[in-house]
């Protein structure tokens, strides 16, 4: 069965930086697009990156571009996101998806940006 764990989220000052790490497992991982989203209280949850099965192709959302960068490792089945210049507003529980005939997802690792 699909499974998806994310780690790496923490309380880190505006300016900071985090790495965010998604375990993939019971798929073959090098196959797929991975995706990243975010889910803020009182907010729908928003897809902020995306890769390709090489990790070649990748995409972003205007609100990360540029601060945010998604990379992936095949052989560990690992799916990052490189989080530089955090800003309060990036303050959300962050998720890994994959759309393999449904959606999955993840538990979700929680990012707290304040000072």
């Amino acid at each position: 069965q699909v499974q998806l764990a994310e780690s790496g989220g923490a309380l880190v000052q505006p300016g900071g930086s985090l790495r965010l790490s998604c375990a993939a497992s019971g798929f073959v991982f090098s196959n797929y697009f991975m995706r990243w989203y975010r889910q803020s209280p009182g907010k729908e949850r928003e897809h902020i990156a995306s890769i390709g099965p090489s990790g070649v192709q990748t995409a972003y959302s205007a609100s990360v571009k540029g601060r945010f960068t998604i990379s992936r490792d095949n052989a560990k089945s690992t799916v990052f996101l490189q989080m530089n210049s955090l800003k309060v507003e990036d303050t959300a529980v962050y998720y890994c998806n994959v759309l393999r005939g449904q959606d999955y997802w993840g538990q979700g690792t929680r990012v707290t940006v304040s000072s």
